[in-house]
């Protein structure tokens, strides 16, 4: 048979705080919410154009990425 483990006697220690660090910097919050809106954009223009949809959707990633990079160089 096992006996069951002693019951813990003194104080507990106290539950960490949690981290107080963002999960994003405002720079990045911004720089990624832009071009995601530049993204949206440049899809949805190409949609309008070409009525093509996986033209649209390869065209959106590009103005994303593109659009990463340039308000990366561009702020900061």
């Amino acid at each position: 048979m096992t006996t069951p483990p002693p019951e813990p006697t003194g104080p507990q220690p106290a539950p960490s705080a949690p981290d107080t660090q963002p999960l994003l910097s405002q720079r990045a919050a911004l720089v990624l919410l832009t071009a995601a809106f530049i993204g949206t954009l440049v899809g949805v223009l190409t949609w309008f154009s070409a009525g093509n949809a996986a033209g649209a959707l390869l065209a959106g990633v590009t103005g994303f990425g593109a659009g990463t990079v340039g308000l990366h160089k561009l702020i900061g």
